[in-house]
């Protein structure tokens, strides 16, 4: 046990629980919170989702959340010590919400660039995913709350998540998927794990005796929580014998009042429950919920409050990737502008993050078109243009929707008459607005008024399962007397689906009434019971030639165009994966244009994942800046005017075209994914296909040049010296990579080259600095399937550094003993 000081509170607690308690603490008592044992002096723990910001145990926009940027951005900054900031920050709003555990990170690796959270993960390759989630972990953790790593194992995709059976060779698996979860453990000694949905060779994941218990517990020493993913357990006997702790959420699972009866009929060991009680106990005593028990961060030892726009905004500029800088036309100088023209619909309706269960409600959005009026000189005109909108389907109605929910029972009578922030509802059966009685519950209107900015035919519709009846300016456009096609609860959770209900023109200034009740409201997935639908809204149609055409107009005769394109909730979100990687709509064609009539054209790719830039070669200059979460615009401006450099580097690879991708494929068959590409994914397979993507890994462009001066290997130690070459200063990332020198037909089939280490320096111009890094023991290791142990293969390696993993600037030798 990390802290022994617990072993003795913590069997004491045990001993006073009946099996009823023992098994009830076992079982979420609602989405989000684990029961409290009064009779122990135990309260009540609070989960919430993470990574990018703490949303709190509901779905209440009215309780706003700190948003930073995406896990691919925070990867992007090869930088571990801001990444235990942005887990301190987080630990810092966790307790302001009265959350003790951050269901993050997710350490899943970038297997395909499809996979739907892409986004939600650090990286493709398994040392960076470590480096950054454990410093992340140790974050969190400062603070006091319990960091969850996740997803316990090869999630990497969201087709059939809940079913598939994943294939992965013993040395797959070590060498890549495993890998994270083992150095953070390590590392950080995360405080709980999350088991996943999907199956590892042919055993669902809350029931993998041989990966939780045998290489979790026994191999690795882990003595935190293990908690499934939402709806993950599926079988009490297999669950609970399987490793899993805690399954979640109640108050119905397999666990409770089913897990006391597999014990009373001799299913079940109660020897196995207490093992499981006493992490739980253990977990409690660490966040302080557990009398007698000191938490493992006293109050006097929690970090110093930050602030936490001043971190939002740094992990942005500290994450973006400058990918191509034609003629340094970045930084731009304010002094040499007169009129800059900023174009795309993500210019103006910043996205931010992605989609799915980690969306948080921040209190306040800079969008990039925010940023740049705030930082351009007065005296600088900045000209707006939309281009072709990228998202032409209903979505969440926000500006100009003024909206409240009525709760009617089955007579009519009002349960509950609350504000509505935006148009969608999410509620657990025990969390109804005024403490309203879900049994009770017959109907949920959304009702109020819309000011349309535009005339013409506006667009309705609703997500999640009905029958509705949808009223807009007196016009009924949906009868309320059948289900919608294809509504379910989970798509109303996610947000990613609407159905559409009907149209009505409408005058711009003038406000009308809109009413959309859901008439069977209750609904459920799984074992959750609760309520879940959203009405959708769309402006008029604009057409895209004259959308561009107007984009064109503004561009032509600028200092500069900036074009921000993006992905929409649509096509990168968690619940899907996605068909490609084109950007949605005609934002090729936008950029095409604009660039063709300002030849000093800037893109802005504001996606979380990799997207295809057909037009990359014909624009000035390309920046990548993921979902930059709250403060991305004022970050952005920062980067484009050079108050900060462009700090960031690639922690995936970009291809060209999907179809260049070595690994690409997400789709099961007959149930089952085989990973039949074995420990060569990211930049392994590229190097062994022999192909060159758009953008390797580890890439990216400074404001500054830098000349590698000397490299030498003391021990497992590589000291690098490099000088900053350019005239201002600037941020290096430097990349230690590991080769095999030596070849022979016996030698097993190995990377051309892994990462081994990574440093980030910063320096004046002219000067030079040092980095000392330490190569990781595994660089020089494979899993050997026949003794199933780690094999340190002897031999010569060369030890590369540079840019990234195609430019490397020095290498040297050294002799490897086998052992």
């Amino acid at each position: 046990m990390e802290h022994p000081e617990y072993a003795d509170v913590v069997e004491t607690a045990l001993a006073k629980l009946d099996l009823d308690a023992k098994a009830r603490l076992l079982a979420g008592q609602d989405l989000w919170s684990l029961p409290a044992l009064p009779e122990i002096g135990l309260g009540s723990l609070v989960m919430s989702d993470g990574p990018v910001g703490v949303r709190g145990a509901s779905w209440d926009p009215g309780d706003p959340s700190l948003v930073l940027p995406s896990p691919t951005a925070l990867a992007a900054t090869w930088d571990p010590d801001l990444a235990r900031r942005a887990g301190q920050v987080l630990a810092q709003e966790a307790r302001r919400k009265g959350v003790h555990v951050l269901l993050a990170p997710t350490i899943n690796l970038h297997r395909s660039p499809r996979g739907g959270r892409h986004f939600e993960s650090y990286s493709e390759d398994p040392l960076l995913t470590a480096r950054i989630g454990a410093a992340y972990v140790a974050g969190v953790q400062d603070g006091g709350v319990g960091a969850t790593v996740k997803h316990f194992v090869a999630n990497d995709a969201e087709t059939d998540r809940f079913t598939v059976d994943n294939r992965v060779g013993a040395r797959a698996l070590r060498e890549l998927y495993l890998a994270p979860f083992e150095q953070i453990i390590a590392d950080a000694r995360p405080w709980l794990l999350m088991s996943a949905y999907n199956s590892v060779n042919g055993s669902t994941m809350t029931e993998n005796r041989d990966l939780q218990i045998g290489v979790l517990r026994q191999e690795w020493g882990y003595d935190g929580v293990v908690v499934s993913d939402w709806l993950a357990a599926r079988d009490t006997v297999r669950a609970i014998t399987g490793g899993l702790d805690v399954a979640m959420p109640g108050p119905t699972t397999v666990f409770g009042p089913r897990l006391a009866a597999a014990v009373r009929d001799g299913r079940v060991a109660e020897s196995v429950v207490d093992d499981a009680v006493r992490h739980v106990l253990l977990l409690a005593a660490r966040v302080g919920l557990l009398a007698g028990a000191e938490p493992a961060v006293p109050t006097s030892r929690l970090p110093a409050p930050l602030d936490t726009e001043t971190i939002a905004r740094e992990i942005a500029t500290g994450s973006m990737v400058l990918v191509r800088n034609t003629d340094q036309i970045l930084p731009l100088d304010p002094a040499a502008l007169s009129r800059v023209a900023l174009i795309g619909r993500a210019a103006r309706d910043a996205r931010i993050l992605g989609g799915g269960s980690a969306t948080v409600y921040p209190a306040r959005v800079i969008s990039p078109l925010d940023g740049l009026r705030a930082a351009l000189p007065d005296g600088v005109a900045l000209t707006y243009a939309m281009g072709a909108d990228p998202d032409n389907e209903l979505d969440v109605p926000r500006d100009g929707f003024t909206l409240r929910t009525v709760l009617r029972d089955a007579d009519g009578d009002i349960l509950a008459d609350a504000p509505l922030p935006f148009g969608r509802v999410r509620w657990m059966s025990t969390d109804l607005p005024g403490g309203a009685d879900f049994d009770a519950l017959d109907s949920v209107e959304i009702t109020g008024t819309y000011t349309p900015h535009e005339s013409g035919t506006h667009h309705f519709g609703v997500s999640g399962p009905g029958p509705f009846r949808l009223v807009v300016a007196g016009a009924v456009l949906l009868p309320g007397t059948e289900p919608q096609p294809g509504g379910d609860v989970l798509n109303a959770v996610l947000g990613n689906r609407y159905t559409a209900g009907g149209a009505a023109e409408l005058e711009a200034g003038r406000p009308v009434e809109i009413s959309l009740t859901n008439l069977r409201p209750k609904g459920d997935f799984g074992l959750i019971r609760g309520v879940a639908f959203a009405l959708g809204h769309r402006a008029p149609d604009r057409d895209d030639d004259a959308l561009i055409a107007e984009a064109v107009a503004a561009a032509t005769g600028a200092d500069t165009a900036v074009v921000v394109v993006a992905t929409t909730e649509r096509v990168e979100s968690e619940g899907f994966d996605r068909a490609s990687l084109r950007l949605p709509g005609r934002q090729d064609d936008l950029v095409a244009a604009v660039a063709a009539a300002n030849p000093r054209t800037v893109v802005v790719v504001n996606a979380g994942a990799p997207v295809e830039m057909p037009w990359r070669a014909d624009v000035a200059a390309v920046l990548l800046t993921w979902f930059p979460g709250q403060e991305g615009g004022a970050a952005l401006a920062d980067v484009l005017l050079g108050a900060a450099e462009p700090g960031g580097r690639l922690p995936t690879t970009w291809p060209e075209h999907l179809a260049d991708a070595p690994v690409s494929e997400v789709t099961p068959t007959d149930g089952v994914l085989a990973y039949d590409e074995g420990p060569f994914v990211g930049y392994r397979a590229w190097q062994r296909a022999g192909t060159e993507p758009a953008f390797p890994f580890g890439y990216g462009l400074g404001y500054t040049t830098w000349e590698y001066e000397d490299i030498e290997v003391a021990g497992d130690t590589v000291h690098v010296r490099i000088r900053n070459t350019g005239i201002r200063s600037g941020r290096e990332v430097v990349q230690v990579y590991v080769a095999p020198a030596d070849s022979s037909a016996d030698a097993p089939d190995r990377p051309e080259r892994q990462l081994a280490g990574f440093a980030t320096v910063t320096a004046g111009p002219g000067a030079s600095v040092e980095a000392s890094i330490t190569i990781a023991e595994r660089a020089f290791q494979i899993w050997d399937e026949g003794a199933n142990a780690w094999a340190t293969i002897p031999g010569g390696y060369r030890v590369e550094v540079g840019h990234s993993v195609t430019d490397l600037a020095m290498t040297t030798r050294v002799e490897v003993a086998g052992h």
